[in-house]
């Protein structure tokens, strides 16, 4: 039974965490690799686990309360957990399984000193790391302990940290077993941990050391700063060294102590330089036999190195897979369309086909590629104006990079050509007709989409749908659109930029923009306010709508007194508006039409803090505020030097501003309606699929790109391990924050404001729609659970179209991501809604209910006493 219970080190792979957990497959992968020293040991395997877990049936019902357990309600899960931990330890090791191990200590010596180290089988993987979910025990002695100590870390897969992690990131319990590694311990002179990549810049070309005396426990259990040391190309580039007051050595009779060091060695480094740069060639050698960074724990023994660990790095963000060697800036896409979520295979690669300029994957997250414009120097200029007037952090972002010398190439201007891309070529007139045009021409092309997609299917469908995307790109690149577009916005900038120069007034673009005419986004917030009129007069239907559930409550809604007028007006809405969802540029994402439940909290909201006819008063307060600060404004550039002709120049760029910024909503509108036509006929071949016992679901095909989907539908045939591959890459992608430009280099950059005009403890952010508002935060993360009274200030972490029916009920708004014209700061302009967007770690560091001041103007939030 020795080979059941027990495999040496050497005898061990990564192929085998199932058997040997995380830990113990890594160190058995890295014993192989030449050149690298691991000291000798066994694995005490999980199919000893699974008998002990056996010998106790009430673990069973333990388990079964665990899961059902909110990760919050610590209390509840340290105490269940406690007791699960002694119930394992008070079993006692089978005879033969108590002989196995001592069988291999004998081999190793009997009497010598273990470290005793604990191998979940959900350790150390390339999503999740478990760093410090389980135990481990140095210094050991004596076959007695060593069994004492494998018992112990057998429970320590349960212990409260362990326990929240798994149930924080989905993972069932009984489907994780602990094996336990038993290696020879190493009394080193030094220890620390290297990270082949920087675990605070991501740089993967800059490795980090950090190093102390004696055992790594000193560093790892914060006891001691350590010294720091980053190495680039086989050089030390930097190093920090700590004073080192104390150490933790190993005791002669097993157990550890904290000891202080001689004062003539506080500040002697732990290291040379020249055993830096060697510990780091072998940390590239094991991250090249791994192929991806790697977070490496090594001790200093007698001049030689010997790795104790290595795990991967988990909270990398990931680089676009481009292999050539050249330098790239990444510019995030989410960013500028306020979805920073990851999205599916399926909805990475349709954004692809259908965008108007390539982009990469990374994470989840899209990217488009800004090298080449930041690389001479016009475009470089007109580049940064862009994205410095839309967020200044991607533009502080993209300056740090061109700060690092010579990572981005150069080279010279062009010469005359073309403006620089996104830039119309030609100012176009200020006429209505041509936004009406737009509009119909979209409309048309939509409803010829409709039409023509019904009677495709099978590999037809994707041959219809690849020449679709070249029409809804056409669509798109229509330069009247992009006119139309850029119009709309260079007479906001302009308004701001002049009116603030010649009157002082800052964001003054902010009121004359309320209730511009041909905004979709608007419109539908609106729109819910008369939905809810009709609703607000049924009492039944109001009382049935607080506790529906269902998706089919639609149906019902015909069995109640006033309930088919209920229902057709919601159906009327969602004609209109049903393709719109939450991160909608993800085609994935459920749409309103298909969970409709997602609006009813809004429409109760409105039926409640709301009168009848709001939408129609709404809308015209709004212009009729827009039009009296038009007169203000005209009045006042009249009497100033030059008066009639600044007046006539502003009030060409106010009816240039209030014919074109509303149409800046509708491309995005189109795309997302295109976006349900094409759902909707994949949705179909997935149904045709299952019915094939091709796929077990029809979402499956989410996880697949628009290429795979097609060989699927062509062959009938399905790859379920890449399927599940990646199910589980995506679910790992949330706990990555997307940065809003990120190098070749994996440096992620987030950006600065780098302002001193913001009271102390203020949260800085981006200004995008004036005034001062003071009220309850809300923070809300998900739509559907918005519960929200008249003043509340909604904060989130970015807001895109779908969340525009909440503003009508809101005083406020903060954002953690956004530009000034995203369009989250579009609708608050339209709506006069106080807004700072581009707030870091705003849901984090503002708790619902909280009373805070938003500075609309100013760009930052203050919390309130």
């Amino acid at each position: 039974m020795i080979e059941q219970y027990v495999w040496d080190l050497q005898e061990v792979d990564e192929t085998q965490v199932a058997v040997v957990g995380g830990k113990g497959a890594h160190l058995g992968e890295l014993s192989r690799i030449e050149g690298i020293r691991v000291p000798a040991g066994f694995c005490v395997t999980t199919d000893a686990f699974r008998r002990i877990m056996a010998e106790a049936p009430s673990i069973d019902d333990r388990l079964d309360q665990l899961s059902r357990l909110s990760p919050d309600d610590r209390e509840a899960i340290r105490t269940l957990s406690a007791q699960i931990r002694r119930t394992i330890e008070g079993i006692a090791i089978p005879g033969d399984l108590a002989a196995a191990i001592t069988r291999a200590l004998a081999q190793l010596g009997e009497q010598g000193a273990y470290a005793v180290r604990s191998s979940a089988t959900a350790e150390d993987l390339p999503t999740a790391s478990f760093a410090g979910q389980q135990d481990t025990y140095l210094n050991v002695v004596g076959p007695a302990a060593i069994l004492q100590h494998v018992s112990r870390c057998w429970a320590s897969l349960f212990t409260e940290r362990a326990v929240i992690y798994r149930q924080r990131n989905g993972i069932d319990h009984r489907t994780v077993h602990m094996a336990v590694v038993v290696q020879q311990m190493v009394f080193p002179h030094a220890a620390g941990i290297l990270f082949t990549a920087d675990p605070v810049t991501g740089n993967r070309k800059v490795a980090t050391v950090d190093a102390g005396f004696g055992l790594g426990e000193a560093l790892v259990s914060g006891l001691v700063n350590p010294d720091v040391f980053k190495v680039r190309d086989g050089e030390v580039v930097a190093k920090a060294i700590a004073a080192k007051q104390r150490a933790v050595h190993a005791l002669p009779d097993g157990g550890t102590q904290e000891v202080a060091i001689d004062s003539q060695r506080h500040e002697q480094p732990a290291l040379t330089d020249a055993q830096v740069v060697r510990l780091v060639r072998l940390g590239r050698r094991i991250e090249a036999h791994f192929g991806r960074p790697q977070d490496i724990e090594w001790c200093l023994v007698d001049e030689g190195f010997q790795i104790v660990q290595s795990r991967p790095i988990t909270t990398l963000f990931p680089i676009p897979d481009i292999d050539d060697q050249e330098s790239h800036v990444y510019v995030s896409v989410g960013h500028q369309q306020m979805m920073t979520d990851p999205m599916k295979q399926l909805g990475v690669s349709m954004w692809q086909l259908t965008a108007m300029v390539p982009m990469h994957e990374a994470g989840g997250r899209l990217f488009v590629d800004v090298t080449r414009r930041l690389a001479s120097p016009a475009s470089r200029a007109a580049l940064l104006d862009v994205m410095g007037r839309g967020d200044p952090l991607v533009r502080d972002a993209l300056e740090t990079v061109l700060d690092h010398d010579d990572f981005v190439p150069s080279l010279p201007d062009a010469g005359p050509g073309g403006p620089p891309a996104g830039r119309a070529s030609a100012p176009i007139e200020t006429d209505p007709a041509i936004v009406t045009e737009l509009i119909e021409r979209s409309q048309v092309s939509t409803a010829a989409l409709e039409r023509d997609i019904r009677t495709k299917t099978g590999p037809a469908l994707f041959d219809f749908l690849l020449e679709a995307f070249e029409e809804h790109k056409r669509v798109l690149s229509d330069p009247l659109n992009i006119q139309a577009i850029m119009a709309g916005m260079e007479a906001t900038w302009w308004l701001n930029d002049k009116l603030q120069e010649w009157l002082g007034e800052k964001n003054a673009a902010d009121t004359l923009t309320l209730s511009a005419p041909d905004n979709v986004t608007s419109e539908m917030g609106l729109a819910l306010l008369d939905v809810a009129d009709v609703i607000r007069a049924q009492p039944e239907v109001v009382a049935f709508l607080r506790g529906v559930e269902d998706e089919g409550f639609l149906d019902e809604l015909a069995k109640l007194a006033g309930g088919t007028e209920a229902r057709d007006a919601i159906e009327a809405y969602l004609d209109r508006y049903g393709m719109r969802c939450v991160g909608e540029i993800d085609i994935t994402r459920p749409r309103w039409r298909e969970r409709p439940t997602t609006l009813v909290p809004v429409i109760l909201d409105n039926v409640r803090n709301f009168e009848p006819g709001a939408a129609e008063r709404r809308f015209e307060q709004g212009r009729l505020k827009a039009q009296k600060k038009e007169q203000d404004v005209l009045s006042r550039l009249r009497a100033l030097p030059d008066g009639d002709q600044k007046a006539d120049e502003a009030k060409r760029m106010i009816d240039r501003v209030r014919t074109f910024i509303g149409y800046r909503e509708y491309p995005k509108y189109g795309i997302v309606s295109r976006y349900f036509v094409y759902k909707q006929a994949l949705l179909e071949e997935a149904e045709r699929l299952v019915q094939a016992d091709v796929l077990p679901e029809k979402e499956d095909i989410f996880f697949l790109t628009f290429q795979e989907l097609h060989d699927v539908v062509r062959s009938n045939q399905v790859d379920d391990q890449l399927i599940q591959q990646r199910k589980d890459a995506f679910r790992s992608y949330h706990a990555l924050t997307p940065p809003r430009v990120l190098t070749s280099d994996g440096e992620a950059l987030t950006g600065a404001y780098r302002r001193d005009d913001v009271p102390s403890g203020a949260l800085v952010g981006l200004p995008v729609s004036g005034g001062t508002i003071e009220g309850r935060a809300r923070v809300i993360l998900d739509m559907a659970e918005a519960d929200l009274e008249a003043g509340d200030i909604l904060v989130t972490t970015f807001t895109d179209p779908s969340w525009s029916p909440l503003f009508v009920g809101i005083a406020g708004l903060v954002t953690e991501v956004g530009g000034l014209m995203t369009h989250g700061a579009v609708i608050a302009r339209e709506y006069g809604l106080p807004a700072v967007v581009g707030v870091e770690q705003a849901t984090r560091l503002i708790r619902d209910g909280q009373r805070i001041r938003v500075h609309g103007t100013d760009g930052y939030v203050e919390i309130l006493p």
